[in-house]
């Protein structure tokens, strides 16, 4: 596999919370392939059809399962393993579920990453640590461009006002307890609507397109003109690790907030991205139907990248048309069956590698 960060991570410890999870669990497949020991923590996968089991990962890296809320576990798992790396990827990453028990929303994304930076603390071993939120961190001011770093934090629904808090909490612990010359280095890593294969998530565009495709159904399409900044799940996972080897090799200067978006011309509407998906999946069927109350969410999100691409020399590999193709090939490689999903997750990496 093409190394994209000068070994950083061979024979390294790399603890990540969320690895059962749909970003965690590629990351961990990633990290595996460059001769990391990764160590996970999180709760057990939800279903059998997460990418998680269906790649055979409990068999290839360390997991523990375990609550992001349960400090008590999470302090002693770190003082087990003595981790070099830790990357906070555990949440509860929906916006509807957000409405449906904001209380364990809150609970998850804000004493979770308190959780984690506590454990981090405790732990001398750890030398870099990376908070993964989400775009939706920023006031969402409908604007047309894009959300810098320095744009301040909101959310006006429980999730993203979650996220937001997450942010703060990531500044408030850099600036109260690893300010020092020798402390453990902490960034935060806020990306866009990640879509790839072995998201089976409810309520998420892709995975219900994909759903429907496999059962032959039509799928529901809840807001066709909302506009985001769509990246396959490679995009983001590449900037967590472009991260962290700067953070590690580098140090200070490296730490603090940083998007990773796909660029400024590349950013769709749901509709744009269910014409694309036909254009891979042509029998696709869908609906848009008529919705007497709808839940708040953001229908403009963009966000600036130009920090990432300056000064990590991260920048989006794939555009609009090959997220989709890579995406649904992803799909479909797991649909047919019978193939070792493990090494077909592989060979999507050292494609995305060689871009």
């Amino acid at each position: 596999m093409l190394d994209l960060f000068s070994k950083t991570y061979q024979n390294k410890k790399v603890l990540l919370t969320g690895d059962t999870g749909f970003k965690g669990s590629w990351m961990s497949i990633w990290l595996k392939e460059m001769g990391a020991e990764v160590y996970g923590y999180a709760l057990p996968p939800l279903t059998d059809r997460d990418n998680f089991v269906t790649t055979g990962l409990a068999s290839k890296i360390h997991h523990m399962d375990g609550d992001i809320r349960d400090l008590n576990k999470l302090k002693q798992y770190f003082k087990d393993v003595q981790p070099d790396m830790a990357f906070h990827l555990a949440a509860q990453p929906l916006v509807i579920d957000s409405y449906n028990n904001p209380h364990y929303n809150f609970e998850t994304n804000l004493m979770g990453t308190v959780n984690f930076f506590e454990s981090v603390r405790a732990c001398e071993s750890v030398k870099i640590a990376v908070n993964v939120t989400t775009d939706k961190c920023y006031q969402n001011n409908e604007w047309d461009w894009g959300y810098r770093e320095i744009d301040p934090m909101g959310g006006d629904d429980p999730y993203s006002a979650s996220k937001g808090c997450s942010e703060l909490i990531t500044h408030s612990y850099t600036k109260s307890f690893f300010n020092k010359d020798n402390a453990c280095k902490i960034a935060s890593g806020r990306a866009g609507n990640v879509i790839g294969g072995g998201d089976w998530a409810d309520n998420r565009i892709i995975p219900d397109m994909m759903r429907a495709y496999h059962k032959k159904e039509a799928v529901f399409l809840r807001n066709p003109s909302s506009v985001r900044p769509w990246q396959f799940v490679l995009e983001p996972v590449y900037g967590y690790l472009k991260l962290g080897e700067k953070l590690y090799n580098e140090g200070s200067k490296f730490v603090g907030g940083w998007n990773f978006g796909p660029a400024a011309y590349e950013n769709y509407t749901v509709g744009q991205v269910v014409e694309q998906v036909k254009q891979v999946l042509p029998d696709l069927k869908t609906e848009s139907p008529a919705q007497l109350e709808k839940l708040h969410e953001a229908t403009l999100l963009k966000l600036d990248v130009t920090k990432a691409v300056n000064h990590l020399g991260w920048h989006p590999k794939l555009n609009f048309k090959d997220t989709i193709l890579f995406t649904v090939e992803g799909y479909v490689e797991e649909l047919k069956g019978g193939a070792n999903l493990y090494q077909s997750r592989v060979n999507q990496i050292n494609q995305y590698c060689s871009k």
